[in-house]
């Protein structure tokens, strides 16, 4: 992002693929498995570790904020905090029933929820424009 000094974005990429998945409930006699199209999200995780423990050790950073409910990342916050004495903070962007208790007991610095208001209000707006023309947010955001 050019309008963010230092701001970079560490992506991942989406993988489908399909897959043979067993039925809870077959019927009798009927088949045992469906077949379908199963979307995973790949290398976000990976990547987000890696930069957050590579800013640690290069003391690019006094502190970091994982905005997240990823349980494979509770590893490299635990070490983060614990290992390289780094303060780190976790927020949960998904209802508080569906927490991570694995990031709980990483024991970041500390663990805030983020409320669809809140996260709402740090949105841009439905409609911008810029030289180039109108840019509209989808309604699925």
């Amino acid at each position: 992002m050019t309008t963010i000094p230092h701001l970079t974005i560490h992506f991942g990429r989406f993988q489908t693929k399909v897959a043979s998945i067993r039925l809870a409930f077959p019927s009798v006699g009927g088949p045992q498995t469906v077949e379908v199209a199963k979307t995973e999200e790949k290398g976000s995780d990976v990547n987000l570790a890696t930069a957050l423990l590579l800013d640690v050790f290069r003391g690019n950073c006094d502190g970091a904020l994982v905005i997240s409910n990823d349980a494979d990342l509770a590893e490299p916050i635990r070490a983060v905090r614990h290992e390289l004495g780094a303060p780190v903070g976790v927020a949960n962007p998904y209802p508080y029933g569906r927490r991570a208790i694995d990031l709980v007991a990483a024991r970041p610095t500390f663990l805030r929820q983020i409320n669809p208001s809140m996260l709402k209000a740090c949105q841009l707006p439905d409609l911008l424009q810029d030289a180039q023309g109108k840019i509209r947010r989808t309604s699925r955001w």
